[in-house]
């Protein structure tokens, strides 16, 4: 019973009022996307928004980076060498001294070194690799990288063995230089580099080679390389030459604010 005020819709009035409100619905929807598209073109002009990514921004820094830092060390390079001849060839320099000086360049990485050798060539595994040994468990991401302490285990290894010298893909390593890794993205000495890692010793080839299968961080290493293939490879070239270190040999360090 109803008061007469008032009468309930009919139930031939309630699908008008649905279909009056779901044309307003999508009136409202179709407006809203051709206001997002026409704000997107707008803000385009015509450019690839996407680019914008913070990612690939510092991709793109990083390579930019690299690619002065490599250039300002060739600009060096070219000065130092200058300074050397000036140095060993100038007016009141002695032979003794140019031999000294010689000798001290050598110590010091700082002079091209040619020899038998060994190189030592780490990669990742493929993307997809799967056990190769029976029982063991499947990869996880960081299985199938080359990490900071592989490289600094051949690196050691080599050193011990009594290495004259060594280079990390293409620069000499010095007494002051560091093997760092962010991820699998190698950074020596204010460059980047990315895989397969490829590491040059010049000296006794068997005394090289016996550190190597020696060392136990590397045994450690060739586990993941039988059981996840990732990348080991070691040659012994009969002659290379190893270039001279040429970036910056003064020392620096942390002082206190005043």
């Amino acid at each position: 019973m109803t008061e007469s005020g008032g009468a309930p819709p009919t139930p031939s009035s309630r699908p008008v009022h649905r279909t009056v409100a779901l044309r307003v619905l999508s009136a409202g929807v179709f407006a809203l996307a051709g206001l997002i598209f026409w704000m997107s073109f707008d803000t385009a002009k015509g450019v690839d928004i996407r680019s914008d990514d913070p990612l690939l921004k510092l991709s793109d820094t990083v390579r930019t980076k690299n690619a002065r830092n490599e250039q300002l060390d060739k600009q060096l390079a070219g000065v130092r060498a200058d300074v050397d001849k000036l140095t060993r060839h100038g007016s009141g320099v002695s032979a003794a001294e140019r031999a000294r000086l010689d000798a001290l360049d050598k110590a010091a990485g700082t002079a091209p070194l040619t020899g038998a050798g060994i190189e030592v060539t780490l990669n990742d595994a493929p993307p997809n690799a799967t056990a190769l040994v029976p029982g063991v468990p499947d990869p996880q991401p960081n299985d199938l990288v080359i990490h900071q302490q592989d490289l600094q285990a051949v690196v050691n290894a080599l050193w011990q063995g009594g290495a004259q010298g060594i280079q990390v893909m293409d620069q000499r390593l010095i007494s002051t230089s560091a093997v760092r890794c962010v991820g699998n993205t190698l950074i020596l000495q204010g460059r980047v580099y990315s895989p397969p890692y490829r590491i040059t010793a010049v000296g006794d080839q068997g005394k090289l080679r016996k550190a190597i299968d020696d060392s136990p961080a590397i045994q450690n290493y060739l586990q993941y390389v039988n059981a996840y293939g990732l990348g080991w490879k070691v040659a012994a070239p009969r002659r290379v030459t190893l270039p001279a270190y040429t970036g910056v040999v003064d020392l620096r360090y942390a002082q206190p604010v005043p």
